[in-house]
C-alpha cells in the first residue's frame, strides 16, 4: 500500500514529468547515434550527451525528481528486462563448455583488480566499478553494481569512459588477432565473449571476424562466432548475481554510523531477484520468442535513458580529477583477461 501511495504521489508531481523528458529525448538521440556507431553503443553516447546537457544547464531542481527516477528505477527495470531476454537453456549448454574460461578470467580480474585499484590510490567506488565492469559485462555490470553500491554518478561516468575505450580497441583489434592465431568460429566466440566487455562491442568484434573468415573461404559448421559470443556473453552476465550479493554483504560488514546491519535475505536486491525470475519465465517458454526483439529493445533503450540521467548528474571536473589511474586499471585488467582467456582455452585444447 505504501508503494502504491508513493507511486501516486510521484505521478502527481509536476517535476517528475518535466524531469523525465530530457533523459528520454536525449536517450532517443543516443539510440540513433549508437545505431550508426555500434562499436561505441547507445548507452555510452547517452552518458556523454547527459554530461554535456548537465554542464550546459546545471543541476536543475525542476528536473531532479524525473532525472533521479530515470537513473534508478528505469535502470533497474531495464536490468529485469535483460533477464527476460535470456534463455537459461542456451546458457547451460554453451556456458558449461566455456565455464573454466569464464570462472578463470573472473577470479583473476577480481583478484587483481581490487588490490590494484588500492595500490593505484583510485577512489574506492570508481576502482570497484572499473573492476566489475571489466570482469563481467561492461556498462551493464557497472549499471547494476552502481545500484547495489549506491555509487556516485561521477564514479559511474568515469568507469564507463574507461570501459568504452577498451571496448573500441577490442572490437577493432580482436578480429585480426583471432585470424593471426588461427582461431575457429567457436574459439573466437568464446574469446570475444569473455574478453570484450559490452554486448555491442562483442557483436561488432565477432561479426567482423565472421565476415573476414567467410571472405577467406572458411565455412561455418554449427554456430557462427557472433552467435557463440553472444551466448557466452549472456552466461558471463549471470556473474552479476553472486557478485552483487557479495558486494552487498561486503558493505553490510562495514555499516554506516547509526545504520542497522541487514539480515542475509535483505542483502539480495529485489531487482536482481526479478532478473532471475524473468530469465526463468523466458526459459520456460511463457514469454514467446517473438517477444525477444521488443524486450531487448526496451532493455537497451531503458539503459540508454538511465545513462543519460547518470550523465546529467555527473561532473566533467570530477571526471578530470580522476586522472589516468582508472584508465591504467582498466587497461591492465583488460589485457590480463584477454591473455588469461587465451591461456585457459589453450590448456583445455591440450587436455
Amino acid at each position: 500500500m505504501n508503494l502504491f501511495s508513493n507511486l501516486l504521489k510521484l505521478l502527481k508531481d509536476r517535476r517528475f514529468w518535466v524531469g523525465i523528458l530530457p533523459p528520454f529525448l536525449l536517450g532517443a538521440l543516443a539510440w540513433w547515434v549508437g545505431s550508426l556507431f555500434p562499436v561505441i553503443g547507445a548507452p555510452v553516447v547517452g552518458i556523454i550527451l547527459g554530461l554535456f546537457v548537465g554542464q550546459l544547464f546545471g543541476q536543475r531542481e525542476s528536473w531532479s525528481t524525473g532525472v533521479k527516477f530515470c537513473a534508478k528505477k528505469v535502470l533497474q527495470t531495464s536490468i529485469v528486462l535483460l533477464g527476460a531476454g535470456m534463455s537459461l537453456g542456451q546458457v547451460v549448454d554453451i556456458g558449461g563448455q566455456g565455464l573454466p574460461v569464464l570462472i578463470g578470467t573472473l577470479v583473476v580480474a577480481i583478484g587483481v583488480g581490487i588490490p590494484l585499484s588500492k595500490k593505484l590510490k583510485i577512489e574506492q567506488e570508481t576502482g570497484l566499478l572499473v573492476t566489475y565492469g571489466t570482469s563481467i559485462c561492461g556498462a551493464s555490470a557497472i549499471a547494476t553494481m552502481s545500484q547495489v553500491m549506491g555509487a556516485a554518478p561521477t564514479a559511474v561516468a568515469v568507469s564507463i569512459a574507461v570501459i568504452v575505450l577498451y571496448n573500441v580497441l577490442a572490437a577493432l583489434i580482436f578480429p585480426f588477432l583471432g585470424q593471426a592465431l588461427g582461431m575457429g568460429f567457436a574459439d573466437f566466440g568464446l574469446w570475444a565473449g569473455t574478453a570484450v566487455n559490452d554486448t555491442s562491442s562483442v557483436v561488432a568484434a565477432a561479426t567482423s571476424f565472421d565476415t573476414q573468415m567467410l571472405a577467406s573461404g572458411a565455412v561455418i559448421v554449427g554456430m557462427s562466432a557472433t552467435a557463440y559470443a553472444v551466448v557466452v556473453k549472456l552466461t558471463r552476465t549471470l556473474a552479476i548475481i553472486p557478485l552483487a550479493i557479495f558486494e552487498q554483504w561486503r558493505q553490510n560488514r562495514q555499516p554506516k554510523p547509526n545504520a542497522t546491519p541487514k539480515k542475509w535475505y535483505q542483502l539480495i536486491p529485489v531487482f536482481l531477484v526479478l532478473f532471475l525470475v524473468a530469465a526463468g519465465v523466458r526459459s520456460l517458454g511463457i514469454i514467446p520468442s517473438t517477444w525477444d526483439e521488443p524486450i531487448r529493445f526496451l532493455a537497451h533503450f531503458g539503459t540508454t535513458v538511465a545513462m543519460v540521467a547518470v550523465g546529467m548528474t555527473s561532473s566533467f571536473a570530477a571526471i578530470k580529477r580522476a586522472g589516468w589511474r582508472p584508465l591504467a586499471l582498466g587497461g591492465i585488467l583488460w589485457l590480463l583477461i584477454s591473455l588469461t582467456s587465451l591461456a585457459i582455452q589453450y590448456a583445455i585444447a591440450q587436455i
